[in-house]
């Protein structure tokens, strides 16, 4: 029985009352803006330190950096809430562009820092990191210091920063306005609906062969009707860039993804190497589930498709509960902050139309709380994705004794605790079934994210590389992405789809994420990086949270191969260790065809 009773639609006026409109909204970006002009003319006398002298001068531009940096993220945090969910709020797409603005500002600054700090010379900057007041964040500071010297001049650098407000950045908001804009009418239950691009989405797993069918064709006319916007953004952001790029002299379209996520290529290598090797088993359950669907081969608008009728909807206090249930076996602080979230208000899950596609969390680093977005159907695929959020969520709460400068982490560890906190429920879903119809279903669930880290995001990554190479040739035609996509996603899926997504390039957020390129491989890195992590929890029960807290706090202050030696001694440059976490996924895909099997 449920007791308790969460609200569906998050509370944004603890922040700024009163919405897009908010007069303490207002106020709060017209202070970060004189902050930020205070700053800059600090920055007029900021020189390169010459002695361990300078030391307090370096702690008290980064104590002003933090401020700066926590009241320009609450505000973007908010205002990016304001655009989810709505998305014809036209003040706060003005408050968007506003935002951006700051932000333009505050990264010049930050690389006016940086390309000081990088002229200090090797002595004085090796004594500076020894003393009490910045050796804590030496692992940054050399991180900044390394940076300004891939860079090109302050002044060029700062060129492009402000080029990027109008001429990049603008380009991926234009993309959130397409698809904000674009509305799907469909006849479900002999009703006809008009609904968003989130909500069609959200109807991929639907036990109605011909529902799944049609919303992805009308999705995928709503895709073709505006192809040529979205290849002219794409291209466009692409080709900036790129061409920032060259200017840098960087020669690999990796260079920066992989810079953002400290990961060597070799570790890269290993990873997609080991998934490469190991596909078979994942086609396998394909061409079993197209077979139960009645299908001689897998459609793409099948690979979500329920294929037990025992799946049970949650809906959404008792997708709480459950995921509270099994958080708390884990650990207590997981289960209390995750509880407080879902009194609080803290997450949007509503279903309604106007919202954006997808789901996120976000950061108040002021306020230090989370606001996790999502549009909640009662699937247990939603309710996987509520777990997510709040992984992400809780790594936020963990690095909150963790001084600003160490907690910039990179995404690909970030998508470590989401994807942690999902398999904590995932397997618990699968321990708790009663028949073998519900295990079944529930194992299906597990190997749908499986296929989705190994072979859709596969599939993004090798249309994005190739794509990129072709970009610097030039526009690339929306028949031509077309192409390339259909090719990555046969490849990736070891050919065992019959349909597939051509337009995927266009429906896809994280291609015109601009803040982030390669959105994409971090995903599958969280993903066999917690596999790991979840062994080491399962083995040593209720102990591990404390060890899991301080593996999360050292995420922002290391390389993801020293972190994985530190924690884990585990080498993860090598395909061994993939193939390992790949190898429990299998484990599932055996189980799944062994009870199929058996039912005939």
């Amino acid at each position: 029985m449920i007791e308790q009773t969460y609200p569906v639609v998050w509370d944004l006026d603890r922040f700024f009352e009163g919405g897009s409109s908010s007069p303490s909204l207002r106020s709060h970006l017209d202070e970060v803006k004189g902050k930020l002009s205070s700053f800059d003319a600090k920055l007029q006398d900021f020189n390169s330190p010459t002695s361990i002298a300078d030391v307090s001068i370096i702690e008290q531009t980064i104590e002003q950096l933090k401020d700066i940096a926590t009241n320009l993220s609450e505000a973007g945090a908010v205002i990016g809430c304001f655009m989810a969910q709505d998305t014809t709020d036209k003040q706060a797409a003005l408050l968007e562009g506003e935002i951006g603005s700051l932000y333009a500002r505050f990264s010049s600054q930050m690389l006016t820092i940086q390309q000081v700090l990088s002229k200090t010379e090797e002595s004085v900057w090796e004594d500076l990191l020894q003393t009490p007041e910045l050796s804590s964040f030496a692992f940054v500071l050399n991180e900044w210091r390394e940076e300004a010297k891939r860079m090109l001049s302050e002044k060029e650098e700062d060129i492009i920063t402000k080029l990027e407000v109008d001429g990049y950045h603008s380009w991926g908001q234009l993309y959130d306005l397409l698809v904000g804009d674009i509305r799907i009418k469909l006849t479900i239950d002999g009703e006809v609906k008009e609904m968003s691009v989130g909500q069609v989405n959200n109807l991929s797993s639907h036990e109605d062969a011909t529902i799944r069918k049609e919303s992805f064709e009308a999705l995928e006319a709503a895709w073709t009707d505006k192809e040529e916007f979205f290849a002219k953004t794409l291209n466009h952001i692409a080709g900036f860039r790129l061409a920032v790029y060259e200017k840098r002299g960087w020669n690999s379209v990796l260079e920066e993804p992989l810079h953002i996520n400290r990961m060597s290529e070799q570790t890269l290598d290993a990873m997609w190497g080991a998934i490469s090797k190991n596909k078979a088993p994942f086609v396998e359950y394909l061409n079993k589930k197209s077979a139960m669907l009645g299908e001689k081969q897998m459609h793409w608008y099948d690979l979500e498709a329920p294929v037990s009728t025992s799946t049970e909807k949650m809906d959404y206090q008792q997708g709480a509960e459950f995921i509270l249930k099994h958080f708390k076996e884990f650990g207590p602080k997981l289960e209390s902050f995750s509880r407080n979230a879902f009194e609080k208000g803290w997450i949007e899950a509503e279903d309604r139309p106007n919202k954006r596609p997808g789901g996120f969390c976000t950061g108040m680093p002021v306020s230090e709380e989370s606001r996790i977005f999502m549009t909640y159907s009662g699937s247990m695929s939603n309710v996987s994705t509520l777990a997510h959020e709040l992984g992400h969520a809780f790594h936020s709460y963990a690095l909150r004794p963790v001084h600003w400068m160490n907690r910039q982490y990179a995404m690909g560890v970030a998508e470590t605790a989401s994807t942690f906190a999902e398999m904590i429920v995932a397997d618990a879903a699968v321990k708790e079934a009663t028949t073998d119809d519900e295990k079944i279903a529930l194992l299906e669930d597990k190997i749908q994210r499986s296929v989705a880290f190994f072979m859709n995001i596969h599939a993004r990554f090798l249309f994005e590389t190739r794509f990129y190479e072709e970009r610097k040739n030039g526009i690339v035609s929306a028949a031509r992405l077309n192409d390339l996509m259909v090719a990555a996603q046969q490849e990736a899926y070891g050919d065992a789809l019959d349909t597939t997504h051509p337009h995927f390039w266009a429906s896809k957020l994280h291609f015109y994420i601009t803040g982030v390129p390669f959105y994409n491989f971090p995903y599958t890195f969280g993903y066999l990086f917690s596999l790991s992590i979840y062994a080491k929890a399962i083995s040593e029960g209720a102990n591990f949270e404390e060890k899991y807290i301080a593996l999360l706090q050292d995420t922002a202050v290391m390389s993801v191969e020293d972190l994985a030696m530190k924690h884990l001694n585990e080498d993860i440059t090598q395909e061994a260790f993939w193939i390992k976490g790949i190898d429990l996924c299998i484990q599932d895909v055996k189980e799944f065809i062994q009870l199929t099997n058996a039912k005939g």
